[in-house]
Parts: C-alpha cells; structure tokens; sequence
C-alpha cells in the first residue's frame, strides 16, 4: 500500500505532460471525479493541480518536450537528490534534468534507466508530495512495463535500495515482481515491475515505461466513463486474483494508466 509518510524510495508524487491541458483535466475530471486548480496559463507555463475531495491527488503541465509522448511522470522520495544522481549514472541510468530547486517547496530531478524507461524523484522541502493515496479517486500503485525485469531490479535496486518479491501470474502470464521500499516490511509494497516483449511496449516504441494505477470504486463504471470520455481501454476489465478488478486504459491523448477496484480487505 501507499502512505504519505513517504519513506525514502516511495512514491510520492506524479504529473501528467499532455498536448491540450484543457481536454485533460476534463477527462480526469469525469473518469475520477478530480477538479482541476489551474497554476498559470502562460506561454511559457501551462498547468496546475488535480484535487480530489479538496485533497491534492496530481499534477498537469503542458506537454513542451519535442518528440515526448503524453505520459504520467512518476516521482519517488529521496532524502539527497543530488546522491541519488549520483547513484542513477553509477548505475547506468541517464539525467533527463538535473537537480533543480522549486522554491521552498522541494527539489527535484529527472532520469531515464538504462534501457529508456522514464521516473523522477522529489527530495521534499516544504511538500512532501500528494495529500491522497490509496483511496479512490487517487494512486494506489506504481507499475513499470520493462524489456528486461532482471536489469530493472538492478537498477533500481542499486538506486532507491528497493526489495522485490516474485510472484508467477495465472495461466502461465509470466513473473510480476512486487516492490517494498528498503527496509520495510511487505505490507508496505508500492508497486511491481513485469517483462514484455519489445512488441508489447509499443506505445514507448519499444522502451520501459512507467504507469500509475489509481483507486476507484467500480472498475467497469470508470471504464464506461473513460470510453465516453473520448479515452480507450487496452485490457480490461478483468479480475485478478486476491487484487482486485482492473483494467488499462488510454486518456484520449494516449497516456496510459490503470484503474483498480480494489478486494475488500
């Protein structure tokens, strides 16, 4: 599960970078119920922050990479963000942005792991990071799509430290490995990692990528929603045993994401 006591290594914060910051926080708005508090539309900065229940749950920014895909940017807690990039290119990874200060807020800095998958981590200053998680409506885990799972858990292990446990998928669906933050016990599990073919990661042309999993109530309910909303389902629904009922989806400008209803626990 995800708390915000955010531990070293956890996930704490994510943002998505989409072509039409409008249409966005209008699909989000009617598949997960979020309001959106615009920060400034200028030329140079377009964005601002989904709430739900009044809570912050994400952020949106104006997509202004060349040749970037609308993605959701994933953000783990580390206490040095300037050792933990230290520790990315020791291991292999690349900076996309180095370390930088947001006022007193926090800093912040963003990398690719060695076979191109996308993450960032926030070192906190005065936020901490989101004010909901593992409720509906917010994220409920943190999931990477790789080429190569052993080369990830070296990665990333080397980097935030994190544990992982595998677990063989029904039906003969492969080996997803759940992820702990170092020193914690399972239950503390924040996300997994799973192998697929270059083929099945096409929506990255062929690179890792990393995608949130966000809590809601009825899984077939918000797949209705995110269809009528102009968005798409890539596998889904689907029930998976002892997690819940899940499916992957499309916003409409083809960032990917997963909705969960979660078992009764």
């Amino acid at each position: 599960m995800i708390t915000t006591d955010f531990v070293p290594g956890s996930p704490c914060w994510l943002d998505l970078g989409a072509p039409d910051v409008g249409a966005a926080a209008a699909f989000y708005g009617g598949v997960l119920g979020w309001e959106y508090e615009s920060m400034g539309e200028s030329e140079e900065m377009e964005g601002g922050m989904f709430r739900k229940d009044g809570k912050i749950v994400a952020g949106l920014g104006r997509l202004t990479e060349e040749g970037a895909r609308p993605a959701w940017m994933i953000y783990y807690s580390v206490a040095d963000a300037d050792a933990t990039t230290r520790a990315v290119e020791q291991a292999g990874g690349t900076v996309r942005v180095a370390p930088m200060d947001l006022d007193e807020w926090g800093r912040m800095a963003q990398y690719s792991d060695p076979l191109g998958g996308q993450f960032a981590v926030w070192q906190p200053g005065t936020n901490k990071g989101v004010d909901l998680v593992d409720k509906p409506g917010s994220l409920s885990w943190t999931e990477l799509y790789t080429s190569d799972a052993a080369a990830a858990k070296e990665f990333y292990g080397a980097v935030f430290g994190w544990q992982f446990s595998d677990m063989e998928l029904p039906g003969g669906g492969g080996t997803y490995a759940l992820i702990t933050p170092a020193g914690l016990p399972e239950e503390r599990m924040h996300g997994g990692l799973m192998q697929l073919s270059e083929a099945d990661l096409a929506l990255a042309h062929g690179r890792p990528y990393w995608h949130p999993v966000f809590a809601v109530d009825d899984c077939d309910a918000a797949v209705a929603k995110v269809t009528a909303s102009g968005g798409n389902v890539q596998m889904g629904p689907d029930d998976a045993e002892g997690v819940g009922r899940l499916a992957v989806c499309l916003d409409p400008s083809n960032a990917d994401f997963v909705v969960l209803a979660p078992v009764a626990g």
